[in-house]
This record gives C-alpha cells, sequence and structure tokens, in this order.
C-alpha cells in the first residue's frame, strides 16, 4: 500500500494509493484467489486509485458474490475502504473488521484498518494496526512510512527513531532513508548522532559536478544548522567554509556565517559580513542590529557617527535614517526629524505617521513631532513651502494635504479627536477622491467611541474603490462592530467565490479574524450558540494546520527543504500560542463563564438582550428601552433568515464529483449551536480551551487569571492556588490579581473548607508568601498608594476597599470618578469600564453620581456615544444607531468589560446560594 497526500484543502484526511502493488495469489497469508478474481481484485485497486468509487464497489461486488470468496478478506478491506470515502463510515468498519477477523494474519488487512483508524484522527490505534501488520511483514517499506509519518505527527520521537531505523536497514541506498534517521536525532536533540549519520550518507554519494546543486546546498546548510545548534561554532565554520562552492543560497550562507561569527566572539570578521549584507539589502533592520553589535557602540554618540557614515553609504537607505530617531534627543531631534519628514510629505507617502508611531512612546519626541509639522502647515499656507527661507522651488498643492493628513493622524494618537476631526475634513474638502482620508476618519470616529459613524466613513472609503479588498475587509469588520451582520456579509461575499455563501467560502479560507468579530457581534446581539459555532470553528481551524503536517513529513524529506521542515515541526508545536487563537479561546472561555453564571440565558428561547448592552440603555425611558430592543430583535431575526437562506443554497450546490462532496462533508464536523448552547457543564468546555493556553502561553498572566475564574466556580482551591501564585511570578502588580487575590482569602474566610492536612499547610504556607505577610487592609492601601496613578489599579482597590469597608463606598467612589490629568490610562475603555462598575452595583447604589461622571466623560470624549447626553445620542443619529455604535464598545466580550465587578457578583450569588 502506497501513502500519498491529497493536498486540496477539504478532502477527508489522505488519500491512499495502491499503485504498484502486486496483488496475486501470493499475497494473502491464508486466503487465496484464483487468476479471474485476481484481475477482478486488480480493476478494485485501480478503480479505488482513480477515485472510480462506484465501480470499485461493483468489482469488490463481483468477488464477494461468489459463495467461494463471500469472506475474502483483503476485499472486503478494500470494500470498506472505499466506503469509507462516499461516507458510509459503518459499513466502513464493518467490512474492514469482518475482513481482519477473516485474515487476521493479512498485513494488508492490518494496514488497511491502520489507514481507516488514521482518517478518523485516531493516530494511537492507527500506530497499533501498523505495529500488528508489521508483524506479518516486517520488511513492508510502505508500512515503515506510513507508521513513521503517525510517529512524527503525534511527535513520539523515540518511536520515530527505531522506525526510520528499520526503513534505513531496508532501504540503504536510499536518501530519505538516511535523512530521515538524521532528522529523528534532530529532534531528540542528539546532535552528535545526527551529525554521524549525516556524514555516514555524505561518504555514500560523490560530489556534484554541475552546479548549482540545490539539494546538495540544503544538505550542507542543514549540517551547519546542527553544529550550530549543538554549539559547536568552531567546526560549523569550517564546515561552511570546506562546502562553499556547492552553496547556491549565498544569502543564507553569508547570514549564517554572519551570526556563528557572533557567536565565536570574531566580531570583526562579522562586521564585514554584515556590511556585506547591508550592500546587498539597505533596508534589513536586523543587518543594522548585528553590525552595531560587532562594532560594541558603547555611547548614542558613537552609534549616530556609524549611522552618519551609513547615510553616506546608502543614501537611499530609509532605514538607516529612521533608525537614528529612535536615541537621539534635542537639538538633534529635530534637525533630523525636519530631514526625514520632508520627502515623504512631498512625495505624498500615507504610511509616513505609522512610520513614526513607535515614537509617541516618548511625549518629548511626541511633542517636537507635532510643532515641527505645523511648521510646515504655516508655511505652507503663506509661500507654499517647507521653510520661508528654503532655497527649493514650491511644494506641490498635495504636500498641503499630507500635512493635514497627517496633523489628524497626530492628534487622534494623543486623544484630541476635536482637532483631528477638523484637519481631517479640511483634507477632504481640498481632495474629496482620496480613500486614505475617509478611512483616516473612520479611524477617528472609532477611537473617539462612535463606531456608528466609523462604520458610515469606511463603508464610504470602500465603495470609492470597490476592486480594494483591503477596504472592504475594514469595512466589513467595523459593520460587524456594531452589529450589523447583515451588511458585513454581504459586503464580504464581493470578494468571495460565485456560487457559494459568503459564510461557508470565509470558513473554508480559514479568515479568523472575520469569524471572531462575528462571533462577537452574535454575543452582543444574544446569539450565544451562533456564538460558540464561530469559536469552535476557529478551533477547528487550528487542528487542520496541524493536520496538515501530513503535506510535508515526506515531501520535504525527498526534497532535502530540512532546515525549513524543521522550522514548520517547531511552529506546529506552538501553534496555538497565536494571537488569533488565544483570542478566541479568551472570548470562548469568558462566554461560558457568562452561561455558567446564567443558566437562564442556555435556554431562552427568544434571542436575549446581553445584561451589558442593556445597561447601555438605561438612560432611556422604558417604553424607548423597548423599542430598541424590539429593533435589535427584529434585525437579528432577519441576520438568521438570511443565514438559513445560505445553508438551503448551499445544500442546493453540486459539485463536479458528487461522491467527493459528501465524503468532504461527513470529514467536516457541523456544529450545532443549539446543542452547544444547551451543554450540560459549561465550565467543562472552557477547560477544553484553557488547556492550550495553559501548554503554550504559560508566560501570559490572562491565561493564569482565566484559569482562576473556572477554578474558582469549581471550587477547586489549590488550582485556584496554583493560578494565582503562577500570576503572582508574572506580575504581581496586576490589578486582577490583586482582585483575585483578595477574593480567594474572602472566599476561605467565609466558607471555611474542611481541608485535608496537606492541603491545609500548602494553603498556609503559600498566602503569606502572596501577601507579603501584610493584612488585607494593608495590602489595599499600599496597593492604592503604589499605583495612584493608573485608573485600571484604582477600579481594583475600589473595589476591594468597598468588599472590605461597605461604609467606605463614598471614598471608593471618588477614587474611580477622579479624572485627574496625572492619570497615565485615563482613556475611553478605563473610563467605560468605570462607567460599568457604577452601573452595575458592584460599589452599591450609585444612581446620583452616575449623571455627573457621564457629563466629565462626555467633556473629554465627545464622540462617544456611551457619555452623550441621551437627548444629543437620539437627535444625533437615532436611538438604534446610538446603542449599536455604543454596545460594540462593550466586547472584550461583555464579560470583559465589567470583568472585575462580576467577581462581587458572583461572590454575591454565592452567598446567597
Amino acid at each position: 500500500l502506497k501513502l500519498s497526500r491529497d493536498t486540496t484543502r477539504g478532502k477527508p484526511g489522505a488519500i491512499f494509493s495502491l499503485a504498484g502493488s502486486n496483488f496475486n495469489q501470493d499475497m494473502a497469508t491464508n486466503q487465496k484467489l484464483p487468476q479471474k478474481e485476481s484481475g477482478i481484485f486488480k480493476k478494485l485497486v485501480r478503480c479505488y486509485e482513480c477515485k472510480q468509487y462506484k465501480n470499485g464497489l461493483k468489482f469488490a461486488k463481483q468477488i464477494l458474490g461468489n459463495p467461494k470468496f463471500a469472506e475474502h478478506g483483503e476485499t472486503l478491506a478494500m470494500k470498506g475502504l472505499i466506503l469509507n470515502f462516499v461516507g458510509r463510515k459503518e459499513e466502513a468498519y464493518e467490512n474492514v473488521r469482518r475482513g481482519l477477523k477473516n485474515d487476521i494474519k493479512s498485513h494488508v488487512c492490518w494496514h488497511v484498518y491502520g489507514l481507516l483508524q488514521r482518517s478518523d484522527k485516531k493516530y494511537n490505534e492507527a500506530i497499533k494496526c501498523y505495529r500488528n501488520a508489521l508483524k506479518h511483514d516486517k520488511e513492508n517499506v510502505q508500512i515503515l512510512r506510513d507508521l513513521s509519518l503517525l510517529q512524527i505527527q503525534i511527535r513520539d520521537q523515540e518511536g520515530f527513531r527505531d522506525t526510520r531505523y528499520q526503513l534505513l536497514k531496508v532501504r540503504p541506498a536510499q536518501r530519505s532513508s538516511w535523512v530521515g534517521y538524521a532528522l529523528s536525532y534532530h529532534m531528540l536533540k542528539d546532535y552528535e548522532m545526527a551529525l554521524k549519520v549525516m556524514a555516514e550518507y555524505r561518504k555514500t554519494q560523490s560530489q556534484p559536478t554541475s552546479l548549482p546543486d540545490y539539494e546538495f546546498s540544503e544538505m550542507i546548510l542543514y549540517e551547519v544548522e546542527l553544529l550550530s545548534e549543538s554549539r559547536k561554532y568552531s567546526e560549523a565554520l569550517r564546515h561552511l567554509d570546506t562546502y562553499k562552492q556547492f552553496i547556491s543560497d549565498e544569502l543564507s550562507y553569508q547570514e549564517t556565517k554572519g551570526q556563528i561569527l557572533i557567536e565565536e566572539k570574531r566580531l570583526g570578521e562579522a562586521e564585514l559580513i554584515y556590511r556585506d549584507l547591508l550592500v546587498r539589502n539597505s533596508e534589513n533592520y536586523e543587518y543594522y542590529e548585528k553590525l552595531e553589535r560587532c562594532l560594541i557602540l558603547p555611547t548614542d554618540e558613537d552609534r549616530l557617527l556609524l549611522y552618519q557614515v551609513l547615510r553616506e553609504d546608502f543614501p537611499r537607505s530609509h532605514v538607516c535614517r529612521r533608525i537614528p530617531l529612535g536615541f537621539v534627543n534635542r537639538p538633534l531631534f529635530q534637525e533630523m526629524l525636519d530631514k526625514y519628514l520632508r520627502p515623504p510629505i512631498h512625495k505624498g507617502v500615507p504610511s509616513l505617521f505609522m512610520d513614526l508611531k513607535p515614537l509617541y512612546r516618548y511625549p518629548d519626541k511626541a511633542s517636537i513631532i507635532g510643532e515641527t509639522v505645523h511648521g510646515y502647515l504655516s508655511s505652507l499656507e503663506t509661500c507654499n513651502k517647507f521653510h520661508p527661507s528654503d532655497p527649493d522651488p514650491e511644494e506641490p498643492p498635495t504636500a498641503l494635504l499630507w500635512v493635514w493628513f497627517f496633523l489628524s493622524q497626530h492628534y487622534d494618537m494623543i486623544g484630541d479627536s476635536k482637532l483631528s476631526l477638523e484637519y481631517i475634513n479640511k483634507a477632504i474638502d481640498h481632495t474629496p477622491t482620496h480613500i486614505e482620508l475617509y478611512m483616516m476618519k473612520s479611524t477617528i470616529y472609532k477611537h473617539g467611541g462612535d463606531y456608528e459613524a466609523a462604520a458610515k466613513w469606511m463603508d464610504e472609503a470602500r465603495s470609492m474603490d470597490t476592486a480594494d479588498r483591503f477596504v472592504n475587509c475594514k469595512s466589513v469588520k467595523y459593520f460587524l462592530r456594531v452589529n450589523e451582520i447583515e451588511r458585513a456579509i454581504e459586503t464580504a461575499g464581493m470578494f468571495t467565490r460565485d456560487g457559494l455563501p459568503p459564510l461557508q467560502m470565509l470558513d473554508e479560507m480559514q479568515c479568523m479574524w472575520f469569524q471572531t468579530e462575528l462571533a462577537r457581534a452574535y454575543w452582543r446581539l444574544g446569539c450565544f450558540g451562533e456564538a460558540l459555532v464561530k469559536y469552535h470553528e476557529i478551533d477547528k481551524h487550528f487542528e487542520d494546520i496541524i493536520e496538515d503536517q501530513f503535506d510535508f513529513h515526506t515531501y520535504c524529506m525527498r526534497k532535502m527543504t530540512l532546515r525549513a521542515y524543521v522550522g514548520v515541526l517547531r511552529l506546529e508545536d506552538k501553534l496555538q500560542s497565536h494571537k488569533s487563537f488565544f483570542k478566541a479561546a479568551q472570548d470562548a472561555i469568558e462566554l461560558y463563564l457568562y452561561l455558567h453564571d446564567k443558566p437562564d440565558a442556555r435556554r431562552s428561547k427568544a434571542p436575549p438582550v446581553t445584561p451589558t448592552v442593556e445597561n447601555d440603555l438605561s438612560h432611556l425611558s422604558a417604553s424607548e428601552r423597548k423599542k430598541v430592543q424590539r429593533k435589535q430583535r427584529k434585525a437579528l431575526a432577519r441576520a438568521q433568515a438570511k443565514a438559513e437562506l445560505e445553508k438551503e443554497k448551499e445544500n442546493k450546490h453540486n459539485t463536479k464529483q458528487e461522491d467527493e462532496k459528501k465524503s468532504h462533508d461527513d470529514s467536516k464536523p457541523k456544529f450545532n449551536s443549539k446543542e452547544l448552547l444547551e451543554v450540560e457543564k459549561p465550565l467543562e468546555e472552557a477547560m477544553k480551551f484553557l488547556i492550550p493556553l495553559q501548554t503554550l502561553c504559560s508566560e501570559r498572566i490572562e491565561t493564569h487569571l482565566l484559569a482562576y475564574a473556572i477554578h474558582s466556580r469549581r471550587r477547586k482551591y489549590l488550582l485556584m492556588l496554583q493560578s494565582l501564585k503562577r500570576s503572582f511570578n508574572i506580575d504581581q502588580t496586576h490589578p486582577k490579581l490583586h482582585l483575585y487575590l483578595i477574593d480567594f482569602i474572602l472566599l476561605l474566610e467565609r466558607e471555611k473548607p474542611d481541608f485535608p492536612d496537606p492541603v491545609k499547610l500548602v494553603i498556609e504556607q503559600t498566602i503569606p508568601r502572596l501577601t507579603l505577610g501584610r493584612s488585607l487592609d494593608d495590602m489595599n492601601h499600599d496597593f492604592i498608594i503604589t499605583h495612584s496613578k493608573s485608573l485600571s489599579h484604582l477600579m481594583a482597590g475600589a473595589q476591594v476597599m468597598y468588599r472590605l469597608h461597605s461604609d467606605k463606598k463614598n471614598e471608593a467612589i471618588l477614587l474611580i470618578t477622579s479624572l485627574s490629568d496625572e492619570l497615565t490610562d485615563r482613556s475611553l475603555k478605563t473610563c467605560q469600564s468605570v462607567f460599568g462598575i457604577l452601573k452595575s452595583g458592584t460599589l452599591g447604589d450609585c444612581t446620583n453620581i452616575i449623571s455627573s461622571y457621564v457629563a466629565e466623560c462626555h467633556k473629554l470624549f465627545p464622540l462617544a456615544t456611551c457619555f452623550k447626553p441621551p437627548l444629543d445620542a437620539l437627535a444625533e443619529k437615532g436611538v438604534v444607531e446610538a446603542i449599536s455604535a455604543d454596545a460594540s464598545a462593550c466586547v472584550g466580550v461583555c464579560g470583559r468589560k465589567n470583568d472585575m465587578s462580576q467577581i462581587n457578583s458572583q461572590t454575591h450569588t454565592n452567598e446567597t446560594h
């Protein structure tokens, strides 16, 4: 049996080819076919290889229809394999098991059974089947190869090494046998043995006569990588120099040699290498960084001198002029900034501000940037030059446009949305046909908190160039953030394949940003089941990516792309640490926590309005609130009706090969929103998302805070303590950690659980380390004093203060409602969180302070719809628009905006129970 991979996306598992197999009377151990039936069997195999499954089943029926061969094991196994690919999985297993029962000593039956198990991703069971097949045919190359593929797939490194050794003994003349065996030791970090295997293989090969020989070149570079990872840098350099003439990839040769020379502290030679690389590519930041390491420049003056020389060598290089801006100070910074800004403004480079955005971490440099560009503006308006004394001719009319554009971005960055809008409106009046200007205006409204207006202006930009995919994606995202699901899907459908529903196409394309935003929109609208479907689809995407490794296991060893292959394996090992997975897993966990806390949400028939959105309607009267909720439900019903219509179209969509489509549909799990919503144990489902984060994202404090949130609801005290301890080791000043630690101690005092002595000892020894031996009042007092300029920390401190002493309510409210200019994180997001705490009752009844706080916030954030007075909001946009924009600010999702306040409400619920 010969195994090959069908790389077409959507095909089930793998396609298994039987080409070249000699199926005759000797192939079975205790069952033989006559010449006629043997010929039919060969036709059966060919039909399977050509995907002619119906004809294959007919040939199988001809053999099995003969009473003498009705129980022929290998025919039954082949029939089962074909049935598996036409979607009749139960019959497939039944036939293969019957075949195996009738011919249990046939390696073919065991192999086919293993292929069947592998197609269902039961890799451990498939490995057992392959091992049983090898008992009856120890030197079967194809079974050994299939076994090695599964072992490397599940990272059974030692088993992989043993199997590759067996393959090497059976096929010592094949290059892939040697390479695979060396790779197995590389994965085990036994670099010495891997190098010995590669050296022995190289002895059997003659040096290439015709150059370039890319495969031989890759083999040499792979050996150098092995030497480098084993820290044998001198040998690696000798190896590079010995085989330099055979290395085709000159760039990899220089980069590898330069890095090794740095590790060897031979900085002079490394300097020459990186200077040569800069000649090759003077826009590579890494080369400049490595050159600085080689020169060991102790002061900023030395670094500046280096870049002055480099500017003379590479006068057109953008990078060697940009890097010094990061470390020089006044007045040199202003002089260099002036030279840096003029050419892109003259040419009209829209990305200029994004290039300088990292400099805004330094307030003095941010102010200099603003002053410099304002100087350009005043000069351009008077004499059409950057400076009146410039000898250069006048600037083009577009220079003024790009100065306005830059100033708009500048003021948006520092939080002045009023001035930002003023300058972008001037730019639009000047050139009303430029898409970038409308996109910037949309961004200003988004940062200002008016998401409905942001979606409107982004759609305006999209309509100006319907062939621009990037702007289309931005428009889709902004529509989803105001819960306009129907318009978002319709807009996204402009760039999907004709004949397929957009949602299906975006799922097949693994468009995870869209699914994440769509899930959050569903959550805000109260469609928790649909939101869970999207989160599970994202999880499935990552499983598919891991599964796609099968495309590379055989190919890379055959084509000698070993360095890239090792990189792929290491990437796959930490794939679920990717930010897309982390974001989806975090949202899914919070949604499951929400469903656990509110069981009624799992059984609601009508789409409910989430508490977060309902809180945002608090400034409306009861009749207005009902009207808004009714309109939201109607919009949701329309979106659901359209989704059902798309599903009907999807069912009617016919492909060229019906059998392949059926097998594809069966292989891809369909998530049922009702089943996901009505799950009995939400916390167990949340744990499924948490486990990958604990494995691969243990360095992020959010992982352990999520773990605490789950374990606290399960009352797993040791796991709660473990999560707190891990969070403490990462960032002991995190506001949520402070809140959770106090919550844990108060929980122990209130519930007084009866622990076994060892558990009690662990808790008694660990808590003093986390509290530093202080009382709860002292902890909270020190926390507030230490972080008196951080609103996020003050929110946590205020909640703890009220928990410990309810009579200090006014002091706690004053602590978080102060909008002093000294606060370092006084942003729209944190102020919305304070607003949520005041409305939720976490600090008691705060109705008397809410209106004044909203008025103060409205002065700071005039565009934010959540802080606009009710009459203004209704007059400007209408009720539904104002609420949609307000609701979009609540996602992180509804649990994340008021996450701190939920702890207290959860504790209150527990006390009530």
